[in-house]
C-alpha cells in the first residue's frame, strides 16, 4: 500500500484553499479559483487524485467538498478532468460522491455546480451553505 501524504495548500485571493486529507477520506476545495496558470496550480492535485483513488479501497467513503464562488475557464477545465476522474472510480465501484456548497444569493454559483453535474453519475449533492 502507498503511503498517500496529506495536501494542505493555503487559499489566496486567485486560489482556493485545498484540504486533501487521505486518512478522514475528505477532499475539500473552498474559495476562488482563477490563478493564473491554472494547469500549473491542479496539475499537482490530479495527480494526487489519481494515486489516491488507485489505493483507495472499496470499503473506504470518499466525500468531496467543493465551495467555489468564482471559477474562471481554465480551472472549470481542471475540475472537469478532476471530476472525470472521480466519476471513474466511482464506476469502478469505488465509494466517491461530491458536496458542493453554494451561497443562495449566487446564482452563477448554482448553476456551475448544476453544469458539473449534468454528465457524472457519481451522487453529487449541491446544497446551499446553511445546510452545511
Amino acid at each position: 500500500m502507498v503511503s498517500i501524504r496529506h495536501v494542505y495548500i493555503e487559499g489566496t485571493r486567485s486560489t482556493p484553499e485545498v484540504d486533501f486529507d487521505p486518512e478522514l477520506h475528505v477532499l475539500s476545495i473552498r474559495g476562488q479559483s482563477y490563478p493564473e496558470n491554472a494547469f500549473a496550480f491542479y496539475e499537482p492535485l490530479l495527480k494526487w487524485l489519481d494515486e489516491y483513488l488507485a489505493d483507495l479501497n472499496a470499503e473506504s467513503t470518499v466525500e468531496i467538498e467543493l465551495q467555489l464562488p468564482y471559477i474562471n475557464t481554465t480551472s472549470t477545465k481542471c475540475f472537469l478532468m478532476m471530476l472525470e476522474k472521480l466519476d471513474e472510480a466511482f464506476k469502478q465501484g469505488k465509494q466517491v460522491g461530491v458536496r458542493w456548497l453554494y451561497d443562495e444569493d449566487n446564482e452563477s454559483e448554482l448553476e456551475c455546480a448544476e453544469e458539473f453535474k449534468e454528465d457524472l453519475l457519481l451522487p453529487f449533492r449541491i446544497l446551499p451553505k446553511t445546510a452545511e
